[in-house]
């Protein structure tokens, strides 16, 4: 049941009296408090997962797994053997890393500073 329907089923409840004033409101605070936790924790996640990059300095094939050392802090080593081991699980590893490499993102390098312009010195008059 969503917020909405929670909030609607409370005033339904309130105005038929079967909730006390101080009943509803301490109700709805409930209800809203705990929506502004999903939604905290729904942030957090995403904020995440934006977070996560292929590397480039840290890959065998494709860098998955030297983004998620990156991400998490688990050595890529691990990483490497957790898709080794779950490869074995009807082939589900490969999927899993397959899928990571054609959806998550290569890391961006910082672009390199422009090159100065080259000097030309002036021409000598009557040339």
């Amino acid at each position: 049941m969503g917020m909405v329907d929670e909030l609607e089923r409370l005033s339904t409840l309130h105005a038929a009296g079967h909730l006390s004033d101080d009943e509803y409101a301490a109700a709805k605070a409930r209800v809203l408090r705990s929506a502004t936790v999903l939604s905290t924790a729904n942030d957090a996640a995403t904020s995440v997962l934006a977070r996560l990059t292929r590397s480039r300095s840290q890959k065998w094939l494709g860098g998955v797994a030297g983004g998620l050392a990156t991400l998490t802090d688990v050595p890529a080593w691990a990483w490497r053997i957790f898709f080794i081991l779950t490869a074995f699980l009807h082939g589900l590893g490969i999927l899993i890393y397959l899928l990571m490499w054609i959806f998550v993102p290569l890391e961006r390098h910082a672009l390199p500073a422009p090159a100065p312009a080259p000097t030309v010195p002036p021409a000598a008059p009557g040339v």
